[in-house]
Order: structure tokens, then sequence, then C-alpha cells
């Protein structure tokens, strides 16, 4: 039980982006069975100090925890239950409430309430019936923090904690009553409500009143699960599909999230590939530099030398078509290299519509939205020419090109009839180590119109189709494993 609900905590953490492992889950265990749970303050510090790392990850865990267990409503219920008198209704907020005739929930030993709220019903001197439904008796006849554990016990059997979106929060409470028994209390309601005698419709009013109480009840158990697991749930799934779809779909409204996401991949990348390959006293034994380095020790291997490979960050050039037809696409890339920049510190991104303009300096002096916005107003929403473009390049940059650099054009190689200068393209593909082309088009749009595709893809390395962030993700993957 200990155990189950300590790897559904685990789960809801993961799901807050705390990264746990399977060690950590293990020494959680252990501390738990160390320290108990009677100490919730106790037991919140000791886990934090197992499972939470850094100050934003703490903040993050406090949360979390205060969502997650909320033994604090049982130890209430306990305490009330050991202090108060069976009949006593001085907590009334965590108690079920009396009914609109003064109908009260039965105590412990199944009698109605005596202080029933000063109708006539009050006065006589009628015995409670004592409910025969399992639901029912624990409704009228236990205690409250029975009641929490049934529910908590009873959401977990319908997995409560898979719910995913908020149109759920009926369907699950709905389970989590059936589980409890409903359906015998409905019964139970149904043929007390068919009989005439006063006894048996008081009691049909209680159990009425408190299943509608328990319905509130059930239903507070479901958002509560909704908010730890299914908000952080909901939201990657949101991300997955905003991955998959084509940027130039995506509205104005989902730009935040698109951010939010390209900041994300590009630190995943940022933690693949940023460390560079060396090795000083571990990884593979270089055995002729050993031999080497221990001539003078008459062959004893006194000085061990490892295998190192240093692997130089990518010496990368951008060009971003930012016409009205591809802008969407251009923004996000942009973005991209905005948030390489630590991995990519030799990356220079240009834009054009016609005439090509360096946006580097921008990027490094500007914040993001300024850095999109200035480049957009500048070069975008002109009519696209890729010879102008190119023979800009040619220019002013073809001197700085050479076996290291790697060129990625974004753009959809429509010119509008104009001249292709595709031989510039190629001079460009001679010098440089890659020239990588992506097209937000479709590859059977390539040769439509005046897509000028079909000449410039004999002049590069790669081509491919990228309309959705994830066709980006993959691209610069690679290009950071391929490109230095």
């Amino acid at each position: 039980m200990v155990d189950t609900t300590l790897v559904d905590f685990v789960k809801a953490l993961r799901n807050a982006d705390l990264k746990v492992s399977p060690a950590e889950t293990l020494e959680a265990m252990q501390c738990m069975n160390l320290v108990g749970y009677q100490d919730r303050r106790f037991l919140k510090d000791s886990l934090s100090m197992v499972l939470a790392k850094t100050t934003d990850e703490k903040d993050a865990f406090d949360a979390c925890f205060n969502r997650f267990f909320t033994a604090d409503k049982f130890r209430q219920a306990i305490n009330d239950e050991l202090d108060d008198d069976q009949g006593s209704d001085a907590d009334n907020a965590d108690d079920f409430d009396s009914d609109a005739e003064g109908n009260q929930p039965a105590g412990k030993g199944g009698q109605g309430g005596g202080k029933g709220g000063g109708e006539s019903e009050a006065s006589e001197d009628v015995t409670a019936l004592p409910p025969t439904s399992a639901l029912g008796k624990l409704l009228l006849q236990g205690s409250r923090a029975e009641l929490m554990i049934q529910i908590a016990e009873a959401g977990r059997e319908v997995e409560v904690n898979k719910i995913v979106v908020f149109t759920q929060k009926g369907l699950f409470t709905r389970k989590i009553m059936d589980t409890m028994g409903l359906k015998g209390l409905q019964d139970e309601i149904g043929e007390l409500q068919n009989q005439n005698a006063k006894p048996e419709q008081q009691l049909a009013g209680r159990l009425k009143v408190a299943r509608d109480q328990l319905r509130e009840r059930v239903r507070d158990h479901v958002e509560r699960q909704f908010f730890l697991h299914a908000d952080e749930q909901g939201k990657q799934l949101r991300e997955e599909l905003l991955k998959k779809v084509k940027l130039s779909s995506l509205e104005k409204r989902n730009f935040k999230d698109v951010q939010e996401i390209v900041l994300k991949m590009a630190k995943k990348l940022i933690a693949i590939h940023s460390k560079r390959r060396k090795t000083y006293k571990r990884g593979q034994l270089d055995v002729r530099k050993t031999l080497r380095h221990n001539m003078q020790y008459d062959g004893m291997f006194f000085d061990l030398r490892w295998k190192a490979s240093k692997v130089d960050r990518p010496k990368v050039m951008c060009i971003c078509d930012v016409s009205g037809s591809v802008s969407n696409y251009s923004r996000f890339l942009l973005m991209f290299l905005y948030s390489l920049a630590s991995i990519l510190p030799k990356a220079r991104s240009f834009a054009f519509s016609s005439d090509l303009g360096e946006v580097t300096k921008l990027f490094e002096e500007s914040s993001l939205e300024d850095a999109l916005s200035k480049t957009m107003r500048d070069y975008g929403n002109g009519s696209t020419d890729y010879g102008r473009m190119f023979q800009d390049f040619k220019s002013h940059c073809m001197d700085d090109v050479n076996n290291k650099t790697t060129i990625i054009i974004l753009g959809d190689a429509r010119n509008n009839y104009g001249d292709a200068r595709s031989e510039i393209l190629r001079e460009m593909y001679d010098k440089a180590k890659r020239v990588i082309w992506l097209n937000p088009e479709p590859r059977s749009s390539w040769a439509v119109g005046d897509s000028e595709m079909k000449k410039y893809t004999a002049a590069c390395h790669q081509t491919e189709v990228c309309n959705s962030l994830q066709h980006l993700e993959r691209v610069v993957s690679n290009l950071l494993k391929t490109a230095s």
C-alpha cells in the first residue's frame, strides 16, 4: 500500500518535470520505511532530501507533495472522531450536513439525529431504521476517515490518476461511486421510497442527501487528481501535438506554447551535444601512446594514455526566407538558433526576402521577441528573389565559407520566375562542408509553378521537408551530430 502510494507520487513528480531515477525511487522507499508516515513534516523533508536536488526542484517538490498527500484531512477526521461525541456537529464543515427537512445522518449507533432543526417530525418519537446497503452503512454509520479511505481506494482501483482531460471528470466520478457500491445504495433508496411508512421515508431522505454529498466529495477528489496528474499529462499531450502540426497552421494563441517547446527542445539538444568528448583517466587504452611514453621506464607502464577525441562545435550559416509565404517557418528556425546559441557560438544568421541581411548581432543584443519582430519588420514581406539573395551572399560572405562550414537554407525556393543563380549555390556547395536545404512544402510541390527547387537540389548535400517542430528538431540534432 505504502509502496504503491510512493510510486504514484514519483509519477506525479515526473509529470512535474522532476527527474527521479529508479535508484532514487528505491532510496525514497527505504527512507519512508525508516521515518514512517506519522509525522507529515518529517516525511516531507526526508523525501525532499532524496528526490529533489536543486532549489527549483525543491520548490516543485513542495508544491507536488502538498497536492498529492492530503493526509491532513484524514488525520483531522480521525482526531475529530476521537475528540467529538458521535452526535456532535461541531466540525460541520467536513461532515454530511442535515437535509432540508432537518434529517441528520445517523451516528455509529444507527439512531437518527436528535437535533432535527425544528420540524414537527423531530419531536416525534420515531426510531430511525439502519441502512442495509454497504455504502449506506458507510455514509450514515461510518466515520469520515473511513469514508475518505474508501474514496481513495476506489480512485486507485479505477486508476483515476490516468485522467487526461477535464471532460473525464464526470466519468471518473461515476466510476468511483460505482466501485464504492452506488448500485446497492440506489436500490435501497428505491425500495424505501416505495414504502409509505415514515421511518422508511426518513431513511430514504437521509440516504439521498448523503449520496449527493458523497458525489460532491468524490468530484472534489477527482478534480484534485486531475490537477495533480492530468494537468501535466495534458500539457505533454498538447506539446506532442504542437510538435507534429504544420507550423503554418499554428494560431497566434499557440505561439507562447510553441516558444516554450522550442526552448525545451533546445535545452535537450544542448544537454546531449554540448559536452566535448575528452578522456583523461578513463575510456579506451591508447596502446601506441602508452608504449611511446613509457619507453623511458624500460617498458614498465607507469604512464597510461587513453584515447581521446575532441569535438569542435560546428560553424553554421543559416539563411532564412522571411517572405510572407514562409515567415512562420523561418520564425521558428530563427527561434531555434537563438536558443542554441550556447552550443553554436559560431552560428551566423541571415534573413531575406530579396536583399540579404545579417541578423547575428541583432540576436546577440536583443531579447528573443525583439529580435524576431525586428527581423520580420526589416526583411520580411517583400517579393522573394533568391537570385538576388545568392548574389548578396557571394559578395559579402563567400570568403568566410570553408570546409568546416555548414550552410542551412530555409525557404520554399519560389523565385517569382526570376533568375535562380543556381551557379552561386554550386560554388557554395564546393566550398562548404555541407549545404542543407529545408523546404516547408511537400516534395510533390517542389517542381510546380515558380519553384526552383529542382535546380537547387542538385547543388545541395541534403534536402529535407521541414514544416513542423518535429522535423526541425531532427534536422538540428543531426546537424550537431555530424557537422563537427
